[in-house]
């Protein structure tokens, strides 16, 4: 239970509560001891964080991984999952925190109010975890919940949520940055409302959608041929400053002459992408090593986890990539009929018996380093496990389990 007056940064206790210093990281702690009664596995999480054994951890949109040195050589894969929140209850909190300048205030000044959760509760919206939301995961045998890795993990993380509470809302679904552009927009649109109105135009989706409605009354467009790259000179080079070259432009403008004649197909994917997923699209058009560099470095991204994101556009655009870091609980039949029909496929392609491990909507086959994932679009993405434990997406999804199998069954025979 969250204090009811945020209290001053303490020195970390000893014992369990050494790991967070702030009333906040402490819930998180809280949170994570509270969701098991397996004390033993708890203090050797402790005992393995305090010791160092969590390598560098990677904080993505409703999870955080990292790999945790264990009594093997090789160390394991370990991650803790947190329920994303919706979009409504997005607004929701981003409206609670734009009614009280001091909600924002604190946060950018890395603290946390006890105000701000409890006024975020009170509309509904969970900010920090309870004990039945953390959802730990790792690639070690034991079945532990959780097991004392991902407990390592947990604990390691209390001081990073301690230095910056936009932690939380990371784990919650959008990172720091998407945080404040959303209450930007929100005190822009707040401050057009006080002012007389002026002629404005319509947001790209809403214009779509008219002009969709007066399409279904008359006769269909011809189909467009994909546009030629852009030829004519440029009236004027790009302003001294911007970073951009005549190039840059160029291959931005053949880039939304292609999105616009996608739009007059019916296709309105680009109009709901986030900043990283439209960064992730434009590297999967083998945009060059520069632009790479450039998408990586302006979307705060780690290179290799930039590198995940767009193989997963390329295989499963948008939805791919809600594959590559949402996981997701499916219909049980499902999964079920799945793992059957993956079973007896396995059985023909393989004399030696191959064990299949279900979490959420994965399917793993222990020892082979392959996995299928449950998108939902009811297809099935087929991933590979690299040296270092990480998963990355290996081919097309298919409906069917065992073609996406077999996809990239020969690629790890061979």
């Amino acid at each position: 239970m969250t204090p009811s007056t945020p209290g001053p940064r303490r020195t970390p206790a000893r014992g369990r509560r050494a790991f967070a210093a702030t009333w906040w990281g402490q819930a998180w702690v809280t949170a994570l001891e509270d969701s098991t009664l397996d004390a033993g596995r708890l203090s050797r999480g402790r005992t393995y964080a305090r010791q160092g054994m969590v390598g560098p951890t990677t904080i993505a949109l409703g999870k955080v991984e990292a790999a945790v040195r264990g009594s093997r050589p090789r160390p394991y894969r370990s991650a803790v999952h947190l329920p994303v929140l919706t979009d409504a209850q997005w607004d929701t909190l981003l409206d609670t925190i734009a009614a009280r300048a001091g909600h924002l205030a604190a946060l950018l000044d890395g603290e946390m109010t006890a105000e701000l959760v409890d006024d975020a509760r009170h509309a509904g919206v969970p900010l920090l975890p309870q004990p039945t939301e953390l959802d730990p995961e790792c690639s070690c045998p034991d079945w532990g919940y959780p097991c004392k890795h991902a407990a390592a993990l947990c604990y390691a993380i209390a001081s990073t949520i301690d230095a910056d509470p936009f932690v939380v809302f990371a784990l919650r679904g959008l990172g720091r940055e998407e945080v404040l552009a959303r209450l930007r927009a929100r005190r822009t649109a707040a401050q057009a409302a006080s002012t007389p109105p002026a002629a404005a135009g319509l947001p790209a989706v809403g214009a779509y959608a008219a002009w969709a409605a007066l399409a279904e009354h008359t006769p269909p467009l011809p189909e467009l041929p994909e546009p030629a790259p852009h030829t004519a000179a440029l009236p004027a080079a790009p302003p001294p400053g911007t970073g951009l070259s005549t190039a840059d432009l160029e291959r931005l403008m053949t880039d939304t002459a292609v999105r616009a004649a996608r739009l007059l197909t019916g296709d309105t994917t680009s109009l709901h992408l986030t900043q990283r997923e439209d960064a992730a699209r434009i590297a999967a058009t083998d945009c060059g090593l520069e632009w790479f560099h450039r998408l990586v470095q302006n979307t705060g991204g780690e290179p290799t986890a930039f590198v995940r994101l767009t193989r997963a556009w390329r295989y499963g655009s948008p939805t791919g990539i809600t594959v590559a870091e949402q996981p997701h609980t499916p219909d049980p039949a499902a999964m079920t009929a799945a793992r059957s029909a993956l079973t007896e496929a396995l059985i023909e392609m393989t004399t030696t018996p191959v064990a299949l491990r279900a979490w959420r909507n994965r399917l793993t086959l222990t020892g082979h380093g392959i996995q299928v994932r449950l998108g939902l679009d009811t297809r099935w993405y087929p991933y590979l496990q690299d040296d270092h434990g990480g998963w990355w997406p290996a081919a097309p999804p298919d409906s069917n389990p065992v073609t996406a199998l077999t996809s990239v069954w020969q690629q790890t025979a061979r």
